[in-house]
């Protein structure tokens, strides 16, 4: 098995509440999880895409 980092969530200005979060995602094998810095990670999702709007909410969030 190997991790393969790929910067998918496409990148934005940093805010205050957004300095301490920078996701990504990260895939294991047929699976991509969404991780964060901050120690928050999605769950393993088959569609990338989907781990991709995980991160993105995850950046929105309060």
């Amino acid at each position: 098995m190997y991790d393969r980092r790929t910067d998918e969530v496409p990148p934005t200005a940093l805010t205050p509440t957004s300095a301490a979060h920078r996701p990504t995602t990260v895939e294991r094998g047929s699976f991509c999880i969404a991780r964060c810095v901050c120690g928050w990670s999605g769950p393993a999702r088959r569609s990338r895409d989907r781990a991709r709007t995980d991160a993105a909410e995850h950046l929105a969030a309060p």
